[in-house]
């Protein structure tokens, strides 16, 4: 590719070298090789203009910056836009050039996880070659990755998206987190249809007001996708009114599903300990499903994800049968096992409150002893919400065991003492290990146990280090002393 290549994205045309060879892309002057176009974006620590001469110094091709922004002294070209973060997207587009032909996104505070997984697993069932990307990573044929972020940086993403569509997969889903879609991580893709989960606190150390929040989440509907896309809204949130308005001011093809769903309606459902068996009703056709997933919210995330394949192009009656063959996503009310008496114990990633007032709500039904739940919450994140997760434990469990998460560069005890001032009568072990073998220790016949925040992670930040920790591990080795 050529500099001149990105015409229409970049205001190339009075550059002195519009022939120049362009190698790759980056916002990260460290990663910049000869040939490299650096786009210096402006972070919350550091503006990127600052290191332009380090990129260039590199061998970049040249530099993007914002408007307004100083950059002299260089010999190569220095390109003026007025939204770098979108440049960098619609360019790195540009350069890998293919994607997946069916692309959709989900958005929400909880259950993005979830739905992504599911509407991949409903495509394969359809027949289509599929793939999810999101927080536990790349799912796709012959591929699985475990990944770190929820929406990748721009290269990132559309270097993975020219993979998939490379390897033959035609479908693809992903997870649009607020960040992502506030720092304009996904503009590029070609949507084909969207979804929108539900609306809880979350990321309040990034967003100033849920408001806010809520308006990052609605970039999906109103700037993302293109008129008349099909738009899918679990219809029973508080927030499910201004998205469905929102979504169709921006002219798309509002679709709802739930209880208060109008294209897929929820009728019945039974909960039983594993599994739920719904009444789903669909373009006048009654239809039962029997999901083999614990919870509400799992039922509600299957219907969004039944909702988006329908939408593109999976036939109802298919996609409502392949809801019976679901795998839970890694970490999502995981079983990891039971004790000899049979007290199941589940990991969670909850680690915001209205997950994890989900998840103790949804082992209730069938927990006919006591509800234990082992949780911290992280350092370096939103503290408004220790308190509310603490209220919220204490509330619906009989046990609550106050553990670290993942404590960062915050004092550990300082974080666990913001948890319990809310959480009267919780147990507080530090130690994260302890916390849960004491936890397995205690259960008796007809107990539950939820370890929450973690979920498929495998490592727990202490300081600027990071070491291995696994929940599923834990547990598991608990379990396996208590049967010694």
């Amino acid at each position: 590719m050529h500099l001149k290549d990105l015409a229409g994205v970049l205001p190339v045309e009075g550059t002195a070298s519009p022939d120049l060879e362009v190698t790759g892309l980056s916002s990260d002057s460290r990663q910049v090789r000869p040939g490299v176009v650096f786009f210096a974006l402006a972070g919350s620590k550091a503006d990127g203009s600052t290191y332009a001469a380090d990129a260039a110094a590199r061998g970049a091709a040249a530099i993007v910056t914002g408007k307004g922004t100083a950059v002299s002294g260089l010999s190569i070209p220095v390109i003026s836009v007025d939204d770098p973060r979108q440049a960098l997207a619609l360019s790195a587009a540009r350069f890998f050039g293919r994607q997946p032909q069916t692309m959709v996104a989900v958005t929400g505070t909880a259950g993005k996880t979830s739905v992504a997984a599911f509407t991949r697993q409903i495509w394969e069932q359809a027949g289509f070659a599929a793939a999810s990307i999101g927080t536990t990573g790349v799912v796709a044929p012959g591929r699985n990755e475990y990944g770190s972020l929820t929406t990748p940086d721009p290269v990132a993403l559309h270097q993975l998206l020219r993979e998939l569509a490379d390897a033959g997969v035609t479908h693809a889903s992903m997870e649009a987190s607020s960040h992502g879609l506030d720092q304009r991580r996904l503009d590029g893709v070609n949507l084909a249809a969207g979804a929108f989960t539900n609306l809880g606190r979350d990321h309040m150390d990034y967003h100033p007001t849920v408001e806010d929040y809520h308006r990052a989440k609605l970039r999906l509907f109103d700037t993302l996708l293109p008129k008349g896309a099909p738009a899918i809204v679990f219809a029973d949130d508080p927030w499910s009114e201004p998205t469905i308005k929102a979504a169709k001011a921006a002219g798309l093809k509002v679709l709802t599903v739930g209880r208060h769903g109008d294209f897929l309606t929820l009728k019945r459902v039974e909960h039983e300990r594993h599994r739920q068996r719904a009444e789903v009703e669909a373009d006048g056709e009654l239809y039962e499903v029997d999901l083999p997933l614990a919870g509400d919210f799992q039922i509600a995330n299957a219907l969004v994800s039944a909702g988006l394949a329908i939408a593109t192009g999976a036939p109802a009656g298919k996609a409502l049968a392949a809801l019976e063959k679901l795998k839970g996503a890694p970490g999502r009310l995981d079983l990891v096992g039971t004790t000899g008496a049979g007290a199941p114990v589940y990991v969670d990633y909850a680690h915001k409150p209205d997950a994890l007032e989900n998840v103790l709500t949804s082992v209730r039904p069938f927990t006919t002893g006591r509800v234990v739940v082992v949780f911290g919450c992280g350092g370096d994140r939103d503290r408004g919400k220790r308190p509310i997760m603490g209220e919220i434990a204490t509330r619906l469990a009989d046990i609550v065991i106050v553990t670290d998460d993942n404590p960062r560069s915050e004092v550990p005890q300082t974080i666990r003492a913001a948890i319990l001032a809310a959480a009267p009568g919780a147990v507080e072990i530090g130690d994260r290990r302890k916390a849960i073998h004491e936890a397995v220790a205690m259960l008796s016949a007809g107990d539950t146990l939820i370890v929450a925040g973690k979920g498929h992670e495998e490592g727990q930040t202490i300081g600027s280090e990071t070491f291995h920790f696994s929940d599923h591990e834990e547990v598991r080795e608990a379990l396996k002393e208590r049967a010694a």
